[in-house]
């Protein structure tokens, strides 16, 4: 795992050298190990690397990297899982070259040599980021793994590109210039996140998972006109999956599985370096780490951080199931203290404004395994392929209950809803609410109502999703100057089509939630501590399996992941498992309320959001105040508000 970045300067540029490796050393976190930078000067084009040293631990895996042809230069983040398959397939083409060391970078390059870019991103098996210089032809091209695992922003500044595997890498350049993107914020504050191709930054983007863009650097039209092409499509998947459902029995389904993850785990358990796992306790952590231990002659390295609050701990459950398994547990409880000594450095370690509170514990949990191992196998991804969070259950319900009311109707009460201000329902319900029977009229809200209302006027099922995941509703109406862009959830020509809305919001919650906050949460805290993490249900062949697979066999008996459990059942007794959801998550409402009110306070400050003129302080102060008194828990729309506060603080 490493970190890249690099910048073509078409004009006179002394010390592009010096430059490079500034750029670098913005992100050595991603790579402490080792540096480079090479610089075609006639071009104008410096490519530069941080090394976290993997797999070929010596001098032969160096960065930047030039093939055996001498045509291509690379920088390279990520992992190859299947290089030796590559090696071999090259050898019984006949086009290998005289190896020179054992490093996945290598046989990247040589497949890139033998047969083109797009055809040697379409064997691999792996996640990865990478800048690929042609000397030839003088192109370059960036190009981003299947599914996002690891990131790459590139841009043009003041008439010089840059890209990089992080904005601060960018940001060293002396050209960079950090124009906030308003729009971005409108994104923030829907989701949580900055959904690709956008960034915070006017002009820099986010190269999209699954694609490649090819820049003609002598052309300067063409090269500022370069557009980005999949090679990879999440769509096209589904839709084969889809089209070609597994029709065996369910034993025989979980003999699939088990397989493919088997075979998928074999591979990224391939490292020079000490390697483990986290293992949370959960159906996905436990599954993953079940099947490493199968595999494995010695007790794997397993990792899980604990809280006192029962609410928020699973510790004692993972270590049940290390004991079962007979892994080589570490565990460590979290105090209060420690979690919230890790916010200061958030808006350092996301670059962007980042707002899934899970990233604390996240970060918790990457510092704690570094210290024991430089790899680490992680269970995400298990919810969107095999159906489990719990909105796959609940929302196709509730909108089944809500569509059955005729459109007018549904029409009028949400605009009946709506023209009330939620300040004035919260008044009429001081004076309602001891009339409404049960804890409703304790509860309700003029939040609630307004949230209701908004539902209440889908017109249809994937509106109903939009509204239900969003954290503000209208971000527009709060942050000033901002019209929300086009993303995943509000353009349909870009949606799968499939067979169910359960299926249709995993295929959707796949290509949004997990491919911009899932993917950039776990991969900004693992490098942070300079700790490689791999995710082995996000092996392409993984991902194709499972949209074989009918939805009977991933919701069953009220229980999302059926089939993953499945695999679990065969590994770890049922009754060590069979337990009620639990996010990753931290006491966020009652922190806001209590530790962390006066720096919020300070952030959320009327006079200064006024003088900084992002958002628009009536609203904000509004849900502030609410959340303070205890009738919202609006703990997620603030901390979208309070990441940006705290990210543009640490820009000054």
């Amino acid at each position: 795992m490493c970190g890249l970045t690099g910048f073509y300067c078409p004009h006179s540029a002394s010390e592009r050298d010096a430059i490079g490796l500034d750029m670098a050393k913005a992100i050595s976190h991603r790579g402490p190990d080792d540096a480079g930078v090479w610089t075609d000067e006639a071009t104008g084009l410096t490519l530069a690397h941080r090394r976290l040293s993997i797999l070929d631990l010596s001098p032969a895996g160096h960065q930047p990297m030039h093939s055996a042809c001498s045509r291509y230069v690379i920088v390279f983040n990520g992992e190859i899982y299947n290089h030796r398959e590559l090696r071999e397939r090259l050898h019984a083409e006949g086009l290998q070259p005289a190896w020179r060391g054992h490093a996945d970078t290598e046989t990247l390059l040589a497949c890139i040599a033998a047969w083109g870019m797009e055809k040697a991103l379409q064997a691999t098996v792996g996640m990865f980021a990478i800048a690929l210089w042609d000397r030839q032809s003088r192109q370059l091209t960036l190009a981003r793994d299947r599914v996002g695992e690891k990131p790459l922003y590139w841009g043009w500044q003041n008439g010089t590109l840059l890209f990089g595997s992080e904005l601060k890498a960018l940001k060293a350049h002396p050209a960079f210039h950090a124009t906030v993107n308003r729009d971005a914020i409108a994104l923030l504050l829907r989701h949580g996140y900055i959904s690709a191709p956008h960034s915070i930054y006017q002009g820099i983007h986010k190269l999209c998972a699954g694609h490649y863009i090819t820049i003609p650097l002598e052309d300067q039209r063409l090269a500022r006109t370069a557009k980005a092409v999949p090679y990879w499509r999440m769509n096209d998947t589904i839709h084969a999956g889809l089209n070609d459902p597994f029709l065996g029995t369910a034993s025989a389904a979980t003999d699939a599985l088990e397989k493919q993850l088997s075979t998928s785990i074999h591979a990224q358990m391939l490292s020079d370096v000490p390697l483990g796992a986290f293992l949370s306790g959960g159906i996905d952590s436990s599954t993953i780490v079940a099947l490493m231990q199968a595999q494995s002659a010695r007790p794997v390295r397993t990792f899980t951080i604990g809280f006192d609050d029962p609410r928020y701990n699973e510790a004692q459950h993972a270590s049940v199931i290390a004991q079962h398994l007979g892994t080589d547990h570490t565990e460590l409880y979290v105090q209060p203290g420690d979690a919230l000594a890790v916010i200061p450095r958030l808006p350092e370690i996301y670059d962007e404004p980042f707002a899934d509170s899970s990233q604390i514990p996240t970060y918790l949990v990457c510092q704690l395994a570094r210290q024991h191992v430089t790899v680490s196998l992680s269970g995400d991804a298990g919810d969107e392929l095999f159906g489990g969070y719990n909105t796959y259950e609940f929302a196709p319900a509730l909108w089944k209950k809500i569509s059955r009311l005729p459109a007018p109707l549904r029409s009028t009460a949400s605009a009946i809803m709506s023209k009330l201000p939620a300040s004035s329902w919260d008044s009429v319900l001081k004076v309602l609410g001891p009339l409404i029977p049960g804890r409703a009229g304790h509860t309700l809200s003029g939040e609630k109502i307004h949230k209701a209302a908004g539902l209440l006027s889908a017109d249809s099922r994937e509106s109903f999703y939009h509204r239900l995941s969003s954290h503000w509703e209208r971000p527009e109406h709060i942050a000033i100057g901002a019209r929300e862009p086009a993303s995943l959830l509000n353009s349909p020509h870009d949606w799968p089509h499939t067979d169910s809305f359960e299926h249709w919001m995993m295929a959707v919650g796949t290509q949004s939630y997990m491919a911009d906050d899932i993917l950039p949460k776990v991969d900004r805290a693992a490098m942070a501590n300079s700790l490689e993490v791999r995710i082995p249900m996000l092996d392409h062949r993984v991902i194709e399996l499972a949209w074989r697979m009918p939805l009977e066999l991933k919701l069953r008996d009220g229980k999302g992941k059926w089939l993953l459990r499945e695999v679990l059942y065969r590994h770890v007794p049922r009754e060590l498992i069979e337990r009620p959801k639990k996010g990753f998550s931290i006491p966020l409402a009652a922190w806001l309320r209590g530790p962390l009110r006066d720096w919020a306070e300070a952030l959320l400050d009327e006079h200064r959001l006024r003088r900084e003129g992002y958002f628009y302080p009536a609203p904000v102060r509004q849900a502030w105040r609410l959340h303070l008194e205890g009738k919202q828990d609006f703990s997620a729309r603030l901390w979208s508000l309070l990441m940006f506060q705290a990210w543009l603080e640490n820009q000054q």
